[in-house]
């Protein structure tokens, strides 16, 4: 198993910041956050967050001029570039995704994430289904061409929240060019399936694994209480990373895993460390089970 950090993560770290956190504490990869950076000038001034104003971002505008400059850095720190993490959809400009995969092409990466459609109640869903395929038909022209994989995130609020809707789109597509991110908060807010079934149903399109939890609780929701879904430290949230690992060990998966963290209760570079140290354990665990079966 392979390590790498989704840099959302670490929103108040400069770029060359995380990789040295990253090299001291046992990282392999890097999935680099790759988006518009905000130019509102208010928005700049606010403290680092992780979905405005986020220092650990790559402008998706220069990331092909800027490609050469982030590979050396990365190598610096010995650290691989594992996937640019995009926001784009496929529904979004082909131009863009595809300087996104010759940036990628010069960083020695050979994954992009480009998303499935959202799912709107205003419009059916087979329409939406219809709407995605055609997109990454097009898409995965662009991926042949290149020679990288474009990934779509088993993301709520999608058409691919599940394993089973994932694989109801992927499987239209090559393997080699188009695959899905399994992501283990994700399904706690919406489209959990077992984890084994669910890695089974993927088969050959699972490419990465995003490795966050999350939790319901109780909250006031428009002068209502109700349970709604949050996240998670690690070690308190509903993903069960054990049975998880059995089933990737299962299906013969050893690709990378990406550490997202959302939840509060530590500094980013406390959970960088807490975090591998953690899954580091469980996964060490589910190897001595797998050898005393087979003693």
């Amino acid at each position: 198993m392979k390590y790498s950090l989704f840099t959302v993560s670490v929103p108040e770290m400069t770029p060359e910041q995380a990789l040295k956190k990253m090299k001291e504490y046992g990282y392999d990869g890097v999935d680099w956050r790759v988006t518009d950076l905000p130019t509102d000038p208010g928005t700049v001034k606010e403290a680092p967050s992780y979905w405005k104003n986020n220092y650990c971002t790559v402008d998706i505008a220069a990331i092909d001029e800027k490609a050469q400059e982030l590979k050396a850095l990365s190598d610096r720190y010995g650290i691989k570039v594992n996937a640019l993490a995009t926001y784009l959809n496929c529904a979004d400009s082909e131009a863009r995704i595809e300087s996104c995969m010759t940036a990628a092409v010069k960083m020695g990466c050979n994954r992009i994430r480009v998303n499935s459609l959202p799912y709107h109640k205003g419009q059916n869903y087979l329409e939406t289904f219809e709407q995605a395929a055609a997109g990454f038909k097009k898409v995965e022209v662009l991926a042949r061409k290149h020679g990288v994989k474009a990934d779509f995130e088993m993301h709520m609020g999608t058409i691919t929240p599940s394993a089973s809707a994932a694989y109801r789109l992927a499987c239209l597509f090559d393997p080699r060019y188009i695959g899905v991110i399994y992501d283990t908060g994700n399904v706690i807010y919406e489209g959990f399936e077992e984890y084994q079934m669910a890695f089974e149903i993927l088969g050959p399109y699972l490419d990465l694994v995003h490795i966050k939890n999350a939790c319901w609780v109780k909250k006031n929701v428009d002068g209502n209480e109700k349970y709604v879904p949050d996240w998670a430290p690690f070690t308190d949230g509903y993903a069960d990373f054990e049975r998880c690992f059995q089933a990737l060990k299962a299906v013969g998966y050893d690709g990378y895993v990406t550490f997202e963290d959302f939840s509060s209760a530590e500094s980013s570079e406390q959970k960088l460390k807490t975090d591998i140290d953690c899954i580091r354990r469980i996964v060490d665990a589910v190897e001595r089970q797998e050898e005393g079966a087979h003693d």
